[in-house]
């Protein structure tokens, strides 16, 4: 049985009113939730509010879920809107935290040399595995939020182009162009840093 199905069997229980099943939902996708939306918001305290309020969102909005689309892509998409109406309201930008050090292998960023830069640990690779890091963080949170969203569904969340099109309400071949746009962008910034090639991306 594949996540689809044993999410959709718990969101039918949470459908006929057993509040356990949305707890073991709450339980599988609360930390992925918080990170979607560490990456828009900074503070700790907000990424907390946004989550639970999500999610919150989610519970009211059950009974009308008809499994159109995958619970947690449908889960994501609640928690982007939640964290853009949080930030407009406040006349805020989304922020991309800024994570060089980051524990989890999920947050990691990926680009090509990543592999040759960590492989070595002497001061100079280290030196220089810290400062990709900062530059590929800072290049996202440069991007415009179309492109921000895709990428970071993409390769932080590990979304398939047909998930992250329903996320972001739009089709495949818009989410391809973004997630091309974004690549771009970084690989411009990257490129000083690695020295490599313009035909080549992160």
């Amino acid at each position: 049985m594949s996540e689809r199905d044993i999410d959709q069997q718990l969101v039918e229980r949470v459908q006929r009113g057993d509040k356990q099943a949305f707890a073991l939902l709450v339980s599988k996708y609360q930390r992925k939730i918080e990170r979607l939306v560490s990456r828009m918001v900074r503070d700790p305290d907000e990424i907390s509010d946004i989550t639970q309020e999500a999610f919150i969102k989610a519970y009211r909005a059950l009974p009308k879920f008809r499994g159109d689309s995958a619970f947690y892509t449908w889960l994501y998409r609640i928690a982007i809107n939640c964290a853009k109406n949080y930030l407009a309201g406040r006349g805020r930008r989304p922020y991309t935290q800024s994570s060089p050090n980051a524990q989890n292998p999920d947050d990691r960023e990926t680009f090509e040399d990543n592999e040759n830069l960590s492989d070595i640990n002497t001061p100079e690779s280290l030196l220089m595995s810290k400062q990709v890091a900062e530059t590929v963080n800072q290049a996202v949170d440069d991007l415009p939020e179309d492109l921000r969203t895709a990428v970071t569904l993409r390769e932080i969340e590990g979304m398939s182009y047909e998930e992250i099109a329903q996320a972001m309400h739009c089709p495949i071949g818009t989410v391809r162009s973004r997630i091309f746009r974004a690549r771009e962008a970084i690989a411009e910034r990257l490129r000083p840093l690695l020295d490599t090639a313009k035909d080549k991306r992160w």
